[in-house]
């Protein structure tokens, strides 16, 4: 199994394992592509690596997502993630009803089909050895290179090759000792380091030998350079994603969308963006802005941290706020004048300190400062802080008197005006003569459809960076 890939994000959840009397195997709820499309969200599981899913300068970014989020828009359905540890936890949890879809990168066996529905295959790989290169290689005659790499399987009898616990890596090479007539020592590992662990331990000389799959080998070759992935293990096997075996109407429906992707060529492009264009996976795997290479979202981050301490904010979803305003680009301008980090319009800069508004520091603070403000106004009426955020970030975008509106027509029509769902409902109506001229809905008319969107998508990135990126 694709264990190997799979990031450790949490200590317990790489040590989980699955209690065979209470793993469940085969489905224990029916909800299928209906019941997703009637509650609003598709969850699915995916990976923290190199390729599947990460943060790269503030943007969620990586293979499986970029899939996720075109499968969802297909759906016309949120899409919500997870980031896990371990294949059978996976199929644990799809099974149970808490994910919808597994969005591992995952080996089509026979042994998986009696757990999970695959989906069509997206693609094929081997499997390969993971080596050091000699030292000194670069100054040796490539034939000579050559001679001190194992290249026939058979150089593996005796010799210790490390895998995650239970991964599809270790039923390879059970198979490949009773082919080569020999025992191959297996180590399994239950590795509690980040993503594609064992690569980097066999790169730093920690082990000797792993085993992973030949596009995300090739990845990883690139970052490491005296790594060699060209030892072949394995015939060609399909990569694909699973559902439950009683998802049948959301497996025909993937299908139909990844055969849609693959006719109109937008498969091929993501696919080499990730697996064939070395010198960004470089950048991004290296980079102390992505969550491959660092643990930083902008060049601002401690100026943010200590900014979200005043607010007493989780930076990361200040991070996110300023993300939205301008992806972290100090000089950013909008159509209607608003500039800087924060996106600051000029009388709310003088207002609350920013002179130059191009000036990262200026406007983070008084970007903060502004939140501030209005928190402290809506801490009078929404006393629970997760709700009061949202009338905050609406505020922020929109004004604060359409959101006052709104939250008065909710009162108007019985509905709670300290509960941002009904609230949200009447910003939506903005745009409705019967509820902009309302007497109670004093600002008039507003196409709020854009700080509806602005609160979700904040907080949708913020859930997001709190998967990968620390807290402090």
């Amino acid at each position: 199994m694709r264990s190997l890939l799979l990031s450790c994000l949490l200590l317990s959840g790489c040590q989980w394992k699955a209690d065979q009397s209470t793993f469940a195997g085969a489905p224990q709820v029916s909800i299928d592509l209906a019941q997703i499309r009637e509650r609003g969200f598709l969850q699915a599981i995916v990976d923290n690596n190199s390729i599947s899913y990460f943060i790269y300068r503030g943007q969620p970014m990586g293979y499986e997502y970029e899939l996720l989020q075109s499968l969802s828009r297909k759906l016309n359905v949120e899409l919500k993630i997870k980031v896990i540890s371990g294949i059978e936890r996976a199929i644990d949890m799809l099974n149970r009803g808490e994910a919808d879809l597994i969005a591992f990168p995952l080996t089509i066996t026979r042994e998986r089909t009696e757990y999970l529905a695959f989906t069509d295959a997206q693609f094929t790989t081997s499997q390969v050895l993971v080596q050091r290169k000699p030292a000194n290689w670069r100054r040796m005659p490539p034939t000579r290179v050559e001679r001190q790499l194992i290249r026939n399987p058979v150089s593996l009898i005796g010799k210790q090759v490390h895998v995650m616990d239970e991964s599809s890596f270790k039923e390879r090479l059970e198979n490949l000792s009773q082919e080569i007539g020999g025992e191959i020592i297996i180590v399994e590992d239950s590795a509690t380091a980040e993503t594609e662990s064992l690569i980097e331990k066999v790169a730093n000389g920690e082990i000797e030998f792993t085993v992973t799959d030949q596009t995300l080998g090739m990845v990883n070759a690139i970052y490491y350079p005296d790594l060699d992935v060209n030892t072949v293990l394995s015939l060609p096997q399909q990569i694909a994603w699973a559902v439950r075996k009683n998802s049948a109407d959301l497996q025909v429906e993937v299908n139909n969308w990844l055969a849609q992707l693959k006719d109109d060529g937008r498969f091929s492009i993501l696919y080499n963006k990730y697996f064939n264009s070395p010198r960004s996976s470089q950048i991004r795997m290296t980079s102390t802005y992505s969550s491959l290479g660092g643990n930083q979202l902008s060049p601002y981050d401690e100026e943010i941290k200590k900014e979200a301490r005043n607010l007493g904010w989780d930076w990361r979803l200040l991070a996110s706020v300023i993300y939205q305003e301008s992806n972290f680009r100090p000089a950013a301008q909008s159509w209607a004048g608003a500039v800087g980090l924060m996106q600051l319009m000029p009388a709310t800069a003088r207002e609350f300190g920013a002179v130059d508004r191009t000036n990262p520091y200026q406007s983070l603070h008084a970007g903060s400062r502004y939140l501030q403000y209005l928190d402290k106004l809506w801490s009078k009426y929404v006393r629970d802080q997760q709700e009061r955020i949202k009338f905050v970030l609406a505020s922020y975008n929109a004004g604060l008197s359409h959101v006052i509106d709104s939250r008065n027509l909710a009162k108007k029509y019985n509905k709670d005006p300290n509960r941002w769902e009904d609230v949200e409902s009447f910003l939506r109506q903005k745009s409705n003569p019967k509820y902009y001229r309302d007497p109670v809905a004093v600002a008039g008319y507003c196409k709020c459809e854009e700080p509806i969107h602005y609160v979700r998508d904040i907080l949708a990135r913020y859930e997001e960076y709190k998967l990968v990126i620390a807290a402090a």
